[in-house]
């Protein structure tokens, strides 16, 4: 567990760091909380500049007596770090990561994955290098658990009183435990190594794009579907609000600005 929340910290540092390498004006924010439910806690990290319209990189270790929702009873621990952006230029797209492990008395897992949203300007060829490097991060561990983990993707972003998907899908893993904890750390850990891969050459084009207050709306409106599914449909968010979770850090994935 140690090595799993080390990595989990490095790895935070360092997407925290390549966003400040893009971003033109400001810097990332601190703010630590305490675990109310139990023991532990996490710290928030928003940046708000201007080509981060806001990120936000959170990490969390918390453990608690009562597992909330129906996956597993009794005390347990979970760790992670998540990740959002929500960017200036309306070309940019959103993108979201997260990680997790959770142990509780009789089982162990691990959670994750990426996704792609574009506010209304979706670019054929972000898709295409999104998911190749997607591919290329899982396929030593499986021939077909990038197409497993997509297809998971594509079903849990489905924003399903529209049946349409939030965006143009990624990976998404739960519950992943194949019996070879150290093997299953190496993709989990895999996955979190190659995100910046994936994302940083998409908004390396894209936040220098032209764009009018026209676009502006487009996305602004885009946004709109992005906070209905976090709200109705989110297992993270039902996760940390019911396990007693700070709101703060929960609900900073929602946008700054956003128009239905």
């Amino acid at each position: 567990m140690n090595t799993t929340i080390a990595y989990l910290k490095n790895l935070r540092e360092t997407f925290m760091e390549a966003f400040v390498k893009l971003e033109t004006k400001g810097r990332f924010e601190r703010k630590p909380w305490n675990y109310s439910g139990g023991k532990g806690g996490g710290e928030m990290a928003v940046l708000r500049g201007e080509v981060f319209e806001k990120a936000a990189v959170n990490f969390s270790k918390v453990e608690g007596d009562k597992f909330p929702g129906s996956d597993a009873k009794g005390p347990f621990m979970a760790t992670g770090v998540s990740l959002i952006t929500h960017m200036q230029n309306p070309k940019a797209p959103t993108a979201h990561f997260n990680l997790r492990y959770i142990e509780t008395p009789d089982k162990k897992w691990f959670g994750g994955g990426f996704d792609l949203t574009p506010m209304g300007f979706p670019f054929i060829e972000d898709t295409k290098h999104f998911h190749a490097i997607a591919k290329k991060v899982l396929d030593p561990f499986g021939k077909n658990i990038y197409e497993t983990f997509s297809r998971q993707a594509k079903e849990y972003f489905t924003i399903k009183h529209y049946g349409v998907e939030r965006g143009v899908g990624g990976i998404f893993f739960d519950h992943y435990n194949t019996g070879n904890l150290e093997e299953d750390f190496k993709m989990w850990s895999s996955v979190g190594n190659h995100f910046l891969e994936a994302i940083i050459p998409i908004y390396q084009k894209r936040i220098v794009e032209p764009y009018s207050e026209a676009d502006r709306e487009t996305q602004l409106k885009q946004r709109g579907r992005y906070v209905e599914f976090n709200l109705i449909y989110d297992r993270g968010t039902k996760f940390g609000l019911e396990s007693g979770g700070n709101p703060e850090a929960i609900l900073c994935s929602l946008p700054p600005l956003v128009s239905w």
